[in-house]
């Protein structure tokens, strides 16, 4: 740890900034926005908004959190409708709380478009430096100290998004490599950080990811392979793009393993740093490996592998579903015994990462460290995967580390509010013991935060922190006067039995018995907005995302209500705030257990409290009672 003196040294930046990654791009876009001088620090400018894996944006869960940063003025979903190459709806078979978009990107589009908004940032300088120590003194950030030039840079808060880049070691076989370029790879590792925070009180484990080779497009016969084109009309990840700013849209293509991939695999285990336990770190169970999906499915005779172009011009193409560590040489024979794949020549090999994470049950829902003050965690570094999870963590930390420094109260969304609220309280209540990745399933109240509607859900607030500049601002409040005017305009437009037999005969499960309105009528489930445009029955001047959500409102209101009901009466133990400095030992009746993980997690509210492992519900009861003796009680209407 770097000693200082007192008195303090006058502060050159108010946010620090350590990672270019996607955390790093929203907590750098967030704090410079609301006007804090920040400092975004990253090994490589040029690398700034890479995208390291599967060059694409969304998927059942993701999507949602890349709305939600939208909604919330962030960069991610602007980026990806400017960079989508490739978009489609997933699960659109199923319930409207679980559609989700997914965009196949464009990287090289991608990474410019970050690039040039950060660029444009006034309270934002970016430099190409690493960091080897921070500066803390009484358990208070201070500052950071550069590696080449021992620079000491003073602050008032910083934010680690140092992601895969923590003591990471990079695997292809049993090489290992270390603060080593592999092609055009390079992997900046920053160790003494890591030892530096274990050393204060940190604790640390490793987690393993991994990567699918890349290989080039003229060695593909794409001729056998199945086309995956985009949707149309093509989706859009912002809320706030109000003009076509797509790309030319080009097809993915699907692929699949066989008997004789598995058979090349199995015979060359022995040659994997994973199986032969070189690697020690957990990996991502429900994104495994190959050579992870053939130990595990042995009765599969096959693994689907889509084919995804990383850009209009490049001359790469990501395998995505065929991760994999193993030699070049067995990666070969393994892509040339698949259909398509039989000429193919790699350009990037498959490699595995295993990488330090902190404990992130040690951090407040603000994502503010409990042990050193001022000091924030976002991203890969607190056990998430995937560019997505990082980049909601960096927006709250980002918007709290702004907050902090203009002394002004924290805000984190709650689960009941956000995927991103499920997702930060999962990491600082539960912890991680595999990559984390969001879910739909992981959202108890999911059919309240839909995709669709996460401006409605959080615009309101992002305005009041003002990340919601005035034109954002008026889209929105167009689509709510919308969604109002045309949901009282439903009422009021009727359909009679006797002149809309074309209606009873195409539509209708059980015929009319008397007039009805159209709000009416779309609570039946074979009537859509759709079906009735299409019949000349109805006619709207508004947006079909605004006769989305009025149909799903219709629809869904009796489980909407009783969501809602549900959550105000969670509402009490979730606006119960527990003070930071209770010994838990002193509550007469609580176990030994229930005293130790209280004590160690620290938690916010009695309803963060409920949520911990091993916390009974006579527990909770048992620490109300006893809160309500000491004065303690904190209940906010």
């Amino acid at each position: 740890m770097t000693p200082l003196s007192l008195p303090l040294p006058k502060i050159n930046f108010e946010v620090i900034i350590i990672g270019g990654g996607h955390a790093g791009i929203e907590a750098a876009w967030t704090t410079s926005k609301k006007k804090c001088k920040t400092l975004l620090l990253t090994h490589n400018i040029k690398t700034i908004g890479e995208m390291f894996c599967n060059p694409s944006i969304g998927g059942i869960g993701k999507s949602h959190l890349v709305k939600e940063i939208d909604a919330m003025g962030g960069l991610m979903g602007h980026a990806a409708d400017y960079s989508g190459i490739q978009f489609r709806t997933l699960n659109t078979s199923k319930g409207r709380a679980v559609r989700s978009t997914r965009a196949q990107i464009d990287k090289k589009l991608y990474k410019k478009y970050i690039q040039l908004k950060l660029k444009q940032q006034k309270y934002l300088t970016i430099l190409e430096a690493t960091v080897s120590d921070l500066i803390i003194y009484n358990n208070i950030i201070q500052g950071v100290v550069l590696t080449l030039t021992k620079e000491k840079i003073f602050t008032k808060t910083v934010i680690l998004c140092t992601g895969t880049f923590l003591n990471g070691k990079i695997y292809i076989g049993m090489n290992e490599y270390y603060n080593k370029k592999i092609g055009n790879l390079k992997l900046i590792t920053t160790a003494k950080i890591s030892q530096q925070l274990q050393e204060i009180g940190f604790q640390t484990r490793r987690l393993k990811t991994g990567t699918s080779p890349r290989v080039n497009k003229n060695s593909i016969n794409f001729s056998s392979l199945v086309p995956q084109y985009s949707e149309q009309p093509i989706p859009f990840f912002s809320f706030f793009n109000t003009i076509n700013m797509h790309p030319k849209q080009i097809p993915c293509y699907i692929t699949h393993t066989n008997k004789e991939t598995h058979k090349i695999i199995s015979n060359n285990l022995h040659h994997s740093p994973l199986f032969t336990k070189k690697i020690l770190g957990i990996g991502p169970r429900y994104c495994p490996s190959i050579e992870d999906k053939i130990i595990r499915f042995p009765h599969h005779e096959s693994h689907q592998i889509f084919l995804e172009p990383e850009g209009s011009n490049s001359s790469e193409i990501y395998l995505n579903g065929i991760s994999t560590s193993l030699p070049l040489n067995v990666q070969i024979k393994i892509l040339r015994s698949i259909k398509g794949l039989e000429h193919s020549k790699i350009t990037k090999p498959g490699y595995a990462i295993e990488y330090d994470f902190f404990d992130p049950t040690h951090l407040k829902l603000t994502l503010e460290s409990k042990l050193i003050h001022g000091l924030f965690f976002a991203g890969q570094i607190n056990g998430t995967t995937g560019y997505e999870e990082a980049a909601a963590q960096g927006l709250i930390a980002g918007i709290n580390a702004a907050l902090f420094v203009n002394n002004h109260e924290c805000w984190f969304p709650r689960r009941n509010q956000a995927y991103i609220g499920v997702l930060i309280d999962d990491l600082c209540t539960q912890g991680v013991d595999e990559p984390y990745r969001m879910f739909t399933s992981r959202a108890e109240h999911r059919l309240l935060l839909r995709e669709n509607n996460a401006d409605i859900r959080l615009t309101e607030i992002a305005r009041k922190l003002f990340l919601i500049d005035d034109r954002c601002w008026n889209i929105f409040c167009e689509k709510q006067n919308n969604i109002k005017s045309e949901y009282k305009r439903l009422k009021n437009i009727w359909i009679y039995p006797c002149d809309q037999s074309n209606v009873q005969s195409n539509l209708l499960s059980k015929p009319l018995q008397s007039k009805i309105s159209i709000k009416k009528l779309l609570c039946r489930p074979e009537i859509n907005f759709k079906k009735l445009i299409n019949l000349g029955l109805f006619k709207s001047s508004v947006s079909p995302l605004v006769l989305e959500e009025i149909e799903t409102q219709i629809k869904y209101k009796g489980y909407i209500d009783r969501q809602n009901n549900e959550i105000a009466r969670q509402l009490r133990n979730e606006m119960t705030y527990l003070p930071n400095d209770i010994d838990y030992s002193c509550v007469t009746g609580l176990s030994t257990e229930v005293i130790h993980k209280l004590n160690n997690y620290q938690p916010t509210s009695l309803g963060q409290a409920s949520r911990i492992s091993g916390i009974t519900p006579s527990s909770i009861s048992i620490l109300l009672i006893w809160l309500k003796k000491q004065g303690f009680m904190s209940c906010l209407d």
